[in-house]
């Protein structure tokens, strides 16, 4: 079975699916962007839900590349897939396949717990300055690998540029 797929501009806090992705940090903590705007929307418990969660080494939580899984608390959504994309240093330094296994352990998490309908933010391309052309050839591609047994995934830019970028590496994919 192929997920529909759905390129749409929103906030991902409001979005009514099984769960959403958060962009995080290693910490769990909180921070910018999409994290923080998580963060605020699920309220305190998420953020008592992420220090419970064990570290792997002093101060991290989920390595880059990694994915951990939280209650959805005051969310629409019923869980958070927190992943922690990779900093954007050129392309040289492994990045494409930390964002890609970002995508993957997200979509196994998903998997895991049941859910049908998950959304994505544009992982590392705000403050981690990760380019959006590039990030969602990799997007797309790990979706088409790793989505089979989801309904419904969505692709949550927070802007036009972002969803143009969606957009168009989907057409890129479809051949047209």
């Amino acid at each position: 079975m192929t997920p529909s797929l759905a390129i749409i501009e929103a906030d991902i806090t409001t979005l009514h699916v099984d769960a959403i992705v958060n962009a995080a940090n290693e910490s769990l903590l909180g921070g910018g962007g999409v994290d923080g705007a998580i963060h605020r929307a699920a309220g305190p418990a998420l953020l008592d839900a992420c220090r419970a969660v064990p570290e792997v080494r002093p101060g991290v939580r989920c390595p880059t590349g990694d994915a951990r899984i939280t209650p959805g608390f005051a969310l629409p959504a019923r869980f958070v897939i927190h992943t922690v994309g990779p900093v954007w240093h050129g392309g040289s330094r492994g990045e494409a396949g930390l964002l890609a296994s970002c995508y993957r352990r997200s979509l196994r998490l998903a998997r895991e717990h049941g859910i049908a309908r998950l959304a994505f933010p544009a992982i590392s391309c705000g403050v981690y300055g990760y380019p959006l052309d590039r990030a969602a050839r990799v997007a797309l591609h790990e979706i088409a690998a790793s989505a089979a047994s989801l309904e419904q995934v969505v692709l949550c830019c927070f802007g036009r540029a972002a969803a143009e970028a969606y957009r168009s590496a989907l057409r890129e994919r479809s051949g047209n």
